[in-house]
């Protein structure tokens, strides 16, 4: 430990900055091996592909990457074709773990998820992110959980999952889980293994415990009146699931659809630190910058990841996400679901 930490200061003190520049030691570390930086990254160390659209990776962060809570989410940043992209992605390991999960959905005409499916493979590097996200366990554990999750959207619950088995947590737990077809459904046999009711509804075919969407039918066949209820999956599923229950926590990775308005609000966005300015076509800000040739940072472009996230020094934004209409000058908003109401001035 004490030669880590005096490792760590030598490398990072200012003498060795200045006889490395003008590159700085991280240039030079990195040549050896891409985790060696300060930057938060991480090693592809094991990959599976369980199922026909999913794939998990295991990663081994470097000292940069700080533990996580059940639940949350990392940006990954993969290279493809000379270029870096970013994407928003839930842990499905248990809290303390030295290693890293996700399991990633395949989504049609997915850039990252499919060459991650197609490609992934031990020994590559990705960037990552401080591990971030309020879907999370609360401190004081409820005695009756219900999770529910559709499609990918199990990586957050198997987290939470192997975080409660991890703790000999002895309250009742049941989990209800939406997949296409029985060959999608990951995790099948350390499911089996947990003491947790699982149910499963397969929506493009026959087999599961479950028919349809979830429902008060499905509610009182999982675990009625529980004390805290967690789903994570597309938008209509969250909705469903708080139609019929309480104290319901949850987080969406499918953006809502977004249709351009008929009527623009007719203003103009000005991107100051660029010097451009363009009319308002009613798209979010951030594909309107992208439009005007700007390459602003994004990762989700869905409201969860906050990469996009800029100064508006002035005008008013409506949230898509929420609705809610933003009037306040020189405040940060997020970009990728944030449509301008009338003129607007942007930090870009």
């Amino acid at each position: 430990m004490f030669t880590e930490t005096l490792t760590k200061r030598v490398l990072r003190s200012p003498l060795v900055d200045l006889l490395t520049g003008p590159h700085g030691v991280d240039r030079y570390t990195e040549l050896v091996d891409r985790t060696w930086t300060a930057d938060a990254r991480a090693k592809v160390v094991d990959v599976h592909r369980s199922t026909p659209r999913s794939v998990t990776l295991v990663l081994e962060p470097n000292a940069a990457v700080v533990g996580h809570r059940a639940g949350q989410h990392v940006n990954l940043t993969v290279e493809i074709d000379g270029r870096r992209y970013t994407r928003c992605y839930s842990l499905g390991n248990a809290e303390g773990s030295p290693l890293l999960e996700s399991t990633i959905g395949r989504h049609d005409g997915g850039l990252v998820s499919e060459h991650l499916y197609r490609h992934a493979r031990p020994g590559m590097v990705v960037g990552l992110s401080t591990p971030a996200g309020e879907f999370v366990l609360p401190e004081q554990r409820p005695r009756r959980i219900l999770f529910v999750s559709g499609g990918s959207g199990i990586t957050p619950v198997m987290s939470m999952l192997r975080t409660l088995a991890g703790e000999d947590y002895d309250g009742e737990i049941a989990f209800v889980h939406y997949a296409r077809t029985p060959d999608d459904a990951c995790y099948r046999g350390e499911l089996a293994a947990m003491p947790v009711r699982v149910l499963r509804g397969y929506t493009r075919s026959p087999g599961g415990e479950l028919t349809g969407y979830f429902d008060a039918a499905h509610l009182a066949a999982a675990l009625p009146d529980p004390d805290a209820v967690f789903v994570c999956g597309p938008p209509a599923l969250a909705e469903s699931v708080r139609q019929v229950c309480a104290n319901v926590r949850s987080e969406s990775f499918v953006p809502t659809p977004f249709v351009v308005p008929d009527s623009p609000s007719g203003g103009r966005i000005t991107f100051r630190d660029s010097g451009i300015e363009t009319s308002d076509d009613g798209r979010p800000l951030l594909e309107q910058a992208e439009a005007a040739g700007l390459t602003p940072k994004s990762g989700c472009r869905m409201g969860i990841c906050h990469t996009c996230t800029r100064r508006k020094h002035r005008g008013a934004v409506r949230n898509l996400t929420t609705g809610a209409v933003s009037t306040a000058d020189q405040e940060d908003v997020q970009i990728c679901v944030s449509v301008p109401v009338g003129d607007v001035e942007l930090a870009l």
